[in-house]
């Protein structure tokens, strides 16, 4: 074993396996006085990267956690050791890669030599405790260039219905959203009942974030419920996972954040509202606001859903959902069911439900 492959071994020992300070300092010390040992440092927190893949995680999930646990410098670590590893890697399909690309810039040079070996220490703790996640399938058919266009005119029209102050044109602009988003998963739907062999349902992962992380998670399963996917909600690791087919996947991931970005909007301009009344903001407020908010969404595509397919669609529709049925069952064996907490603001859910009407969602209209 060579000088810096000792040094990084004894400080890993010392500040991996022992959750004090103390430990922490002594393996920080270690690095600091070893310049030599940068490399094999890096080397290192590559392989945590690696077994963090054969674990089930994915880039997103690595930088949602860190995020959560740890401090910003941490998330730029940890997306500079993803890059690296990126680098000698096996190609993951489309998805990963977008991960990749999403992840933020390298951290600012700077910090003692000390300080970052901390900092790097911390979040290979992080990286080491990891727990075993649910392997994910990659999609068997990729995006053709069709499809691209849709998605990018769909991530569009998205884009204008959240950045509007005006209700009347985010209402017009997620309607016309919406409507591509049906006409691409019937497309994609009508295409694989032709070569079933080459589509199968592959699964996602969404972050739902606190606060008000339980009025999210049912956001997101209305919204996957109405798009022929499911959801299962892992509260502890601040993320749900989707299981759908691909078209179906993408449609979830974009309703979902559109709605939660105008639930947001909403959200403050009904606060605004209060305050100018003489009431202060308040946490009950925008808890029951946003449950109420995604408990009517809930409640319109649900009926959406019943309404606007045709007859000659449902034997495709069934098919497809009996396979997910299928593939969430074999990654979720067992699951359970919990209650919404903390709704006990009336002006809340009456201006939440609200929002949800304005919404205007629509999620298949019928085929000509």
């Amino acid at each position: 074993m060579t000088s810096a492959a000792s040094t990084v071994e004894r400080a890993l020992r010392a500040a991996l396996y022992d959750d004090t300070d103390t430990g922490l300092d002594t393996g920080a010390s270690l690095l600091a006085a070893d310049p030599a040992a940068d490399a094999e440092l890096a080397r290192r927190g590559e392989e945590f990267v690696a077994a963090a893949w054969q674990r089930g995680w994915q880039p997103a999930d690595v930088v949602r956690l860190v995020r959560r646990e740890l401090e910003d410098l941490h998330v730029r670590l940890a997306a500079r050791l993803i890059r690296a590893q990126a680098g000698q890697d096996r190609p993951r399909g489309r998805r990963w890669a977008g991960q990749l690309e999403a992840l933020p810039a390298d951290p600012a040079r700077g910090a003692d030599r000390f300080s970052h070996a901390t900092a790097v220490l911390r979040l290979y703790r992080l990286l080491l405790r990891l727990p075993t996640l649910e392997p994910l399938e990659e999609p068997r058919r990729e995006h053709g260039p069709a499809a691209s266009r849709m998605l990018t005119r769909i991530r569009a029209l998205l884009a204008k219905a959240e950045a509007t102050d005006y209700p009347e044109e985010a209402e017009a602009l997620s309607a016309k959203a919406q409507e591509l988003m049906a006409r691409h998963s019937v497309d994609e739907a009508l295409l694989a009942a032709g070569a079933p062999a080459s589509d199968a349902p592959g699964a996602c992962r969404i972050g739902v974030e606190p606060p008000y992380e339980q009025a999210k998670a049912v956001l997101l399963d209305a919204v996957a419920t109405a798009n022929h996917c499911r959801a299962v909600w892992n509260e502890p690791l601040a993320f749900s996972t989707v299981v759908g087919f691909e078209a179906d996947l993408e449609a979830v991931e974009l309703l979902y954040t559109s709605l939660l970005v105008q639930a947001t909007h909403a959200m403050t301009k009904a606060e605004a509202a209060q305050r100018a009344g003489g009431r202060k903001r308040t946490k009950t407020f925008r808890q029951s606001f946003l449950a109420a908010y995604a408990h009517r969404v809930g409640d319109r595509l649900a009926a959406a859903a019943e309404t606007q397919v045709t007859q000659d669609l449902l034997p495709v529709l069934a098919t497809r959902d009996i396979a997910v049925t299928d593939r969430l069952e074999r990654m979720f064996p067992e699951t359970t069911t919990t209650r919404l907490r903390g709704v006990s603001d009336a002006a809340g859910w009456t201006e939440g439900a609200r929002a949800a009407d304005r919404a205007q969602v629509r999620t298949r209209p019928r085929l000509p």
